[in-house]
């Protein structure tokens, strides 16, 4: 790729909208970018207006990330073959479940050297078994893949509170142009071969939050809380090896994507948020996204439900414990009270 690059940004989500900030910010004083950043929204109306209308003339997502001025260089797109049209590097940046109708839509209109980059937390279920987010987008638009995971509350990062994120990129030339785009001083990328391990970081760590929220919500305390982190992240690397054909070493889980965006997301983040609520009220899930989510989707409880599936092809239930409590109480009318008994007999403990 020669000359400046254009940019895309697939989604505009509070995530989206925060790294949309960023990566505007970049482009408008860098050599290497095209200013001009298009952005693709899921068109709404908004008190009479539609929303992309509210950012190109407000620059501000009022729906999903009030408060926080976007870059006056990043447009709003309504139509996702327009939004993506000529780009040299896209972002992807937007709940995994409409990824692939997506992709379905612009798989003609991608040029051949493109390159992109998935920001999005979860995995696909696949017919034969679980695939990752950027392996769908690989196989539909046959571009190079790199991902971004990290310790990232979308409103702390729009606010430039420092933190720190991890990119995972087979291609070491790519991870430094993704690089370049996005790092900040208060925004700093470690860039790591690792994709695929980095990738299930994201999506497995929002599984263990809502086991998180639901100790929060029966009231277990803090050195619980720690125990389900802990177990969590033994379940993490297990099936991170199990799952993953290439190397994953426990290196990776000591960078952001790892360790550190478990924490904050069994401390903050809507999975814990939801999970607790579940646990104090005895709503649904589905009721509890609605009254909270402002319209956004909740990641945990469906990554534990395509993990179970795959779990109980390979007969491999009872080696994940914590990730299959979550499950069973999201959607087997488990009592949310029986997820101590995970914790207590644990493989880990016999």
């Amino acid at each position: 790729m020669s000359g400046r690059k254009m940019v895309s940004i697939v989604g505009s989500g509070n995530w989206g909208s925060a790294i949309a900030m960023i990566i505007g910010k970049n482009t408008a004083k860098s050599t290497h970018f095209d200013p001009k950043v298009k952005m693709w929204v899921y068109e709404e109306i908004i008190n009479g207006r539609k929303l992309t209308d509210i950012i190109n003339t407000d620059h501000e997502n009022v729906k999903y990330l009030p408060g926080h001025k976007l870059p006056e260089n990043v447009i709003a797109v309504p139509d996702i073959v327009e939004a993506s049209d000529g780009a040299d590097i896209l972002v992807f940046v937007l709940p995994h479940q409409f990824i692939g109708p997506l992709c379905d839509k612009m798989k003609n209109n991608v040029k051949d050297n493109a390159i992109g980059i998935s920001l999005i937390k979860g995995i696909d279920e696949g017919p034969d078994g679980l695939k990752l987010i950027s392996h769908i987008i690989h196989e539909k638009l046959g571009i190079e893949m790199s991902v971004l995971m990290g310790a990232n509350i979308a409103k702390e990062v729009a606010d430039e509170k420092f933190c720190e994120t991890t990119i995972g990129s087979k291609n070491k030339t790519h991870g430094e142009i993704f690089k370049n785009l996005m790092q900040t001083p208060n925004f700093r990328i470690n860039v790591v071969e690792e994709c695929d391990t980095v990738e299930l970081c994201g999506a497995l760590k929002n599984i263990v939050a809502v086991g998180a929220g639901f100790c929060d919500g029966l009231n277990f305390g803090d050195n619980t809380k720690a125990a389900v982190i802990r177990l969590g992240l033994m379940e993490m690397v297990a099936f991170a090896k199990f799952f993953s054909e290439g190397p994953v070493t426990s290196a990776t889980f000591l960078e952001s994507c790892g360790i550190a965006d478990l924490i904050t997301t069994c401390y903050g983040g809507r999975n814990r948020r939801v999970a607790e609520a579940f646990a104090r009220t005895g709503k649904s899930i589905e009721e509890l996204e609605k009254e909270m989510l402002n319209g956004q989707k909740l990641q945990g409880p469906q990554t534990s439900a395509e993990v179970h599936k795959l779990l109980k092809q390979k007969n491999l239930v009872n080696n994940f414990p914590l990730f299959a409590a979550v499950y069973e109480i999201c959607y087997e009318c488990r009592p949310v009270g029986d997820f101590v008994t995970c914790l207590q007999n644990h493989p880990e403990h016999q």
